[in-house]
């Protein structure tokens, strides 16, 4: 079996995940006191990481008004460190060829009726292309777990990536969402230049994850449980973290979740640099995602993002396309700052349009809007959508990061990146319609910037951009 001898080491570690632990805080904090519900936000308002109980007691809140606050709490503490800006990005899916078989997964190895392919370093350079041509400049490159993408093949996809050029445009940062990894590989990975690695542990109840995981290497529940140690070993310390919320209780998984990045401070002194939540959606001949075994309301959806941006302040969170359009402009406001825009998940789907494409397609996407049309609406209401790669490139990652990210000076620097980013996007691929909306909202963020130095460096940034000039960034 592949990884065999390094997966049996792994089934020797003792899990950080505490399953009594868990159920035994959800269950003794089912009468949660107000006084105590507001004490908890004011905390996690301070810029302080929520304790287990303090998560538990909030998930178990049902009075409306107590859940308002929380909502609440949730959108003030976004603004608190994020500003008002969205970063944008969209999936590549590379290769859909897997030797794992996830029941929930229309990729899995036992599912004849998805066809099977790969991209050639030809037709990801034709991906590209129509990526950067749309006006994207960061990607989450996906690869299926097969021996045929080792860590010498997603190395050298992501290098080949960085060598697209087209008018004016390129891709600056490529994100990864592959398979576990030996340390030895996370550092081949890691020398290409990518920016977060993410490895989602699906679900974090270990009696599920066996029964949703009956063969491969991700059978192991320890093996991608401790995948990204190893990556930080390796020397990437930004690491995303998710849970796929509807194989079992969604208030477990968000507690998963918790005691995931309370592992990570108290091994390496920071937590996830990402937390993404995607919910189940149907996929090809997939029961299991047709007919969730623990189907999360959109209501329960929403309490669930707003408890996890109070209970890791500093963690940036992820929203997907996997969410229909309304739900998207709703939970936004709770926290989110990252999101997926003009998004398809079929492989070579993004430079060929086909008929077909669904049984190419790990699932089904809910919003479907262009690039374009998500920023016009993301501008209309106030947001500023950002591009920014500049904390990459200059650093401001892993435990560095933390030390930007936690007094709030990310908003300091990340603002004025978003609009010089932005300002790109209006000069070199923006509609006349969404054009005129994002002048509109560059022009409020400046309104409401205090006169400085850095003011003053931005107006020429923005010139400089309008002259011309790309990718220039505090």
């Amino acid at each position: 079996m592949f990884y065999a001898k390094e997966i049996e080491e792994a089934e020797k570690l003792e899990s950080f995940i505490p399953n009594d632990e868990i159920l035994d805080l959800l269950e003794n904090t089912k009468e949660p006191d107000k006084k105590y519900v507001r004490e908890i936000i004011q905390k996690s308002l301070n810029k302080n990481r929520l304790e287990p109980v303090e998560v538990a007691t909030l998930l178990n809140v049902k009075d409306e008004d107590l859940l308002e606050e929380i909502f609440e709490g949730a959108r003030t503490l976004k603004e608190k460190i994020y500003g008002n800006r969205i970063v944008l990005f969209a999936p590549l899916y590379v290769g859909n060829e897997c030797i794992n078989d996830c029941q929930y997964c229309g990729f899995r190895t036992s599912n004849s009726e998805i066809y099977r392919n790969s991209l050639t370093m030809e037709t990801l350079e034709k991906e590209v292309e129509s990526l950067v041509d749309k006006g994207h400049k960061r990607l989450i490159m996906v690869y299926g777990e097969h021996p045929k993408y080792d860590a010498n093949f997603i190395a050298k996809t992501v290098e080949k990536v960085y060598t697209v050029k087209k008018d004016r445009g390129e891709i600056r940062r490529v994100n990864i969402n592959a398979a576990p990894l030996n340390i030895e590989e996370f550092k081949t990975v890691k020398d290409a230049g990518i920016g977060t690695y993410q490895i989602f542990q699906e679900t974090y109840h270990l009696e599920t994850y066996k029964k949703v995981h009956p063969r491969g290497p991700k059978s192991s529940f320890n093996w991608r449980l401790y995948g990204l140690d190893r990556a930080i070993k390796a020397g990437i310390d930004d690491v995303g973290i998710g849970a796929l919320f509807g194989l079992y209780d969604w208030k477990f998984e968000v507690m998963g979740l918790l005691y995931h990045t309370i592992h990570f401070e108290n091994t390496f002194g920071f937590g996830p640099h990402t937390i993404s939540f995607p919910r189940l959606e149907p996929a090809i001949n997939t029961p299991i995602a047709e007919r969730p075994p623990h189907l999360v309301s959109d209501e329960d959806f929403k309490k669930l993002v707003a408890i996890i941006r109070l209970a890791v302040p500093y963690t940036g969170l992820i929203l997907t396309a996997r969410e229909p359009l309304e739900i998207r402009n709703e939970v936004i406001k709770f926290g989110v700052s990252q999101i997926d825009a003009g998004s398809s998940i079929g492989i070579g789907s993004y430079s060929h349009d086909d008929l077909e494409n669904y049984k190419k397609s790990q699932f089904v996407l809910g919003d479907q809007r262009s690039l374009d049309e998500v920023i016009k609406e993301l501008t209309d209401h106030g947001f500023i959508p950002s591009f920014c790669t500049g904390c990459y490139r200059l650093g401001r990652t892993g435990e560095h990061f933390m030390e930007f990210s936690v007094p709030g000076f990310v908003k300091r620097f990340c603002t004025p990146n978003a609009v010089t980013t932005l300002m790109e996007y209006v000069v070199d691929y923006a509609s006349p319609e969404t054009k005129k909306s994002c002048e509109i909202q560059i022009q409020r963020e400046l309104d409401a910037m205090p006169e400085s130095e850095m003011k003053q460096q931005l107006l020429k940034y923005i010139d400089m951009v309008k002259d011309g000039v790309r990718d220039v960034y505090f």
